[in-house]
């Protein structure tokens, strides 16, 4: 990252703001709004809003797709995780646009109206929607499913009600507020107010954190101090793109955790051998995290160019743990990346923007930290879309190749490819959170500095597990330190150039921390006292993998790497922007060249915000590039008409490629016959039923005479979900049940 002195461009993409072109947006752009409105006012949790974004784009896109002669939909006529969705086909319309956005306006009401039912923003959110729906001159009391009368409206609720029903058996556990079912954390909570953090128990798995109150990062106040882990079962949800290809299955207490594109294990600190190559990487990529805390001092007289002259264009991210060294800048901050001379737009050089590093590196991690009243991580790339696409110089063109594409049909696919991908990213990454359950910095920092220093055995507080000396950045407490304090009690112990944090912040409004030495049983990240940290293990990095995967969907998309006209900004105001200490000390614009760019300075934010060290960040870029491109050729497939017939339902073991197992009619009625089919005659097949609760409930043998096939009595079943696995021989296949009333 090279501080040049060149030329700024005039585009603007206020991310935040509203838009004077609304009344021209198709009506998927304003029910997408709508549903971007209902997740700043519900829950922060990343992954279930990923997927209901997907699920909403899925309601949308195929609501258009029904009346389409190419272009195959997603659920409907289709099976999608053992879910059957029949569709018998619908009469033409008079009127193919008036059709569609009926279709598409009551299959978006009917599934945001569920999703958002019990949000904490409900009240507002569903009037909202109501409110639209009513705008748009529909009757929120039709409520037919009777698509076969020809009626769109009827097919829209078919749609919303098939998605509904789907998500109930797509292994998020929604009707359960998506908790997990056998996950446990390991090691006892750390109490954030107290100094160190000597209670934890394994430095390598994540710690639960015990707050005054915990608020999320909408601003929800959240009952309890110490907040779960958000679902880190998720690699068991139905994905998008993702196949059995990139999944790998592991086993801890008796639960087979899915893990979709395994990136190994990250470095862990080897307790008996601690200077071992990993054990070395996991002291220095949470000593990074420590010395660029250092960084959000906007007085210390430190200087950058943050435009793309100077920042961005990384060439190639590192293959291994043992690249990263020359990746990150350990002591000024930032990565390999120095920009680009000319805008390829324009012509014209960017323009410099010379602003204070610790302004820079505040305002960086606040915009991507997604603060108060957020979309989340998938959310806020949304907002991207929506105002790339009303940009004047932008052109609909998929590709950015053949004729424009009028709104509508632009929407509805361009949300249904990225809503793809935030899912997958979403699946993904936690998939690899739960297996991994990787520490957090400020567990590791506190910890590593409560043993001492690694660095020089010659000292008396020596520790081969301690966190490394770096000198002014991370240094001992020594006489005559301010920090030694009466008696010099704190003589010995580790003290860090870092953020003060909050006992130095009285009034938000005016109140700036700054950075000077702490203790570094006291260090903070660089987050909110009622929030500190995502309540879910670091590893890998959700943002860098959302943020790359969108990055990718949004360059193939629109056939260009760069925003339109070249550069996309955010403008923050001096003194306006930051929320829980004041600031910028002055007017900056975020600025990134292309959509990469932008990924990459989201995965730094996190580095400067205390919430990731560098062993997260680049195999969820990694991760985030592989998913992105992924979903987007796979839902190429559906607009070409190239995708058709039943998904294969993923196995619970590794099983020959041409086994699959079909459960119909799933949901079922109580009291319906159940059947199971699978497509390799095989002896000695049992089929078992567990519930949520992991009790096995029923359990049948296939008959001797019938060797694919049987048939379950469900009279006796309570209704309810649960994992049906059929055992042969030397496989084994699972799929998920929802019993109905």
């Amino acid at each position: 990252m090279h501080r040049k002195f060149l030329p700024t461009l005039p585009f603007l993409l206020l991310l935040s703001f509203s838009n004077p072109a609304a009344a021209q947006h198709s009506v998927a752009r304003k029910w997408n709004e709508a549903m971007l409105s209902a997740i700043r006012k519900d829950f922060a949790r990343p992954t279930v809003q990923a997927r209901n974004v997907f699920h909403v784009a899925v309601a949308m896109y195929d609501a258009w797709a029904a009346y389409d002669n190419v272009a195959e939909p997603y659920l409907l006529g289709k099976t999608v995780g053992g879910f059957d969705c029949p569709f018998n086909g619908i009469s033409a319309p008079a009127n193919m646009q008036a059709a569609r956005e009926e279709a598409i306006s009551f299959a978006a009401y009917r599934l945001l109206r569920h999703r958002y039912k019990n949000s904490p923003g409900a009240v507002a959110s569903l009037a909202r929607v109501d409110s639209l729906l009513a705008a748009l001159g529909y009757n929120a009391a039709n409520t037919s499913t009777n698509y076969a009368t020809g009626s769109p409206a009827a097919l829209g609720n078919y749609i919303g009600q098939s998605l509904i029903d789907y998500g109930l058996q797509d292994g998020a556990n929604e009707q359960n507020n998506y908790a997990y079912q056998y996950y446990q954390p390991f090691n006892p909570p750390l109490i954030t107010v107290l100094p160190g953090n000597s209670k934890l128990i394994d430095p390598n798995r994540w710690q639960p954190l015990t707050l005054e109150i915990f608020i999320d990062q909408n601003g929800n106040v959240i009952p309890g101090s110490t907040p779960r882990f958000l679902t880190p079962e998720w690699g068991r949800v139905t994905p998008f793109a993702l196949t059995a290809a990139d999944r790998t299955i592991y086993q801890r207490d008796g639960y087979d955790y899915w893990i979709y594109h395994d990136p190994g294990p990250p470095a862990r600190l080897d307790t008996l051998n601690a200077s071992s190559e990993l054990s070395e990487i996991y002291k220095w990529t949470f000593s990074l995290v420590s010395a660029w805390s250092s960084h959000h001092d906007p007085t210390d007289g430190v200087m950058w160019d943050i435009s793309p002259a100077s920042v961005g264009n990384v060439q190639q991210l590192p293959q291994t743990l043992g690249e990263l060294r020359n990746f990150y800048n350990l002591k000024d901050g930032g990565d390999v990346g120095n920009g680009r001379a000319v805008n390829p737009r324009t012509g014209q050089p960017y323009q410099r923007q010379m602003v204070p590093r610790g302004d820079y590196t505040r305002v960086l991690t606040w915009f991507w930290a997604d603060g108060l009243n957020s979309e989340t991580p998938p959310g806020h790339w949304f907002t991207v879309l929506n105002y790339v696409n009303d940009h004047a110089a932008f052109q609909k063109r998929f590709r950015g190749q053949g004729p424009i594409i009028e709104a509508l049909e632009w929407d509805v696919k361009s949300y249904f490819v990225l809503g793809g991908a935030v899912h997958d990213a979403g699946i993904s990454a936690w998939s690899i959170k739960g297996w991994c359950d990787y520490v957090r910095p400020i567990s590791a920092i506190r910890w590593m500095a409560g043993r001492g220093q690694s660095t020089n055995p010659n000292l008396a507080n020596y520790s081969p597990v301690g966190i490394p000396l770096i000198p002014g950045f991370i240094e001992v407490v020594q006489p005559g330190d301010a920090l030694a304090e009466e008696n010099n009690k704190n003589i010995g112990k580790i003290k860090l150039k870092a953020w003060r944090a909050y006992d130095y912040i009285i009034n938000p409004k005016t109140d700036v921390a700054g950075v000077d030495w702490i203790l570094a049983e006291n260090w903070w990240p660089y987050q909110q006292s009622t929030f500190v940290t995502p309540p879910f293990a670091g590893f890998i990095s959700g943002h860098s993998t959302f943020s790359r995967a969108a990055a990718e969907v949004m360059t193939l998309l629109t056939g260009d790497e760069y925003f339109p006209g070249g550069m996309g900004e955010f403008h923050a105001r001096k003194n306006e922007f930051l929320v829980f200490e004041d600031g910028p000390s002055v007017d900056l614009t975020l600025q990134w060249a292309t959509y990469r760019d932008a990924s990459d300075q989201c995965s730094l934010s996190r580095i400067w915000g205390g919430i990731h060290p560098p062993v997260d960040d680049i195999p969820g870029r990694l991760i985030g590039r592989k998913v992105g491109i992924n979903a987007f050729l796979h839902a190429e497939r559906y607009f070409s008409g190239q995708f058709t017939g039943v998904e294969p339902t993923p196995s619970t073991t590794t099983v020959p490629a041409t086994s699959t197992l079909k459960v119909y009619p799933n949901p079922v009625r109580r009291g319906k016959a159940l059947t199971v089919e699978w497509n390799q005659p095989a002896p000695n097949v049992t089929v078992q039923l567990y519930n949520l609760q992991g009790q096995l409930v029923y359990t049948q043998a296939a008959a001797a005479s019938n060797r694919n096939q049987l048939t379950l009595n469900t009279n006796e079943m309570a209704s309810g979900i649960y994992l049906l696995k059929l055992t042969g021989k030397a496989w084994k296949l699972s799929q998920r049940v929802l019993v109905l009333k």
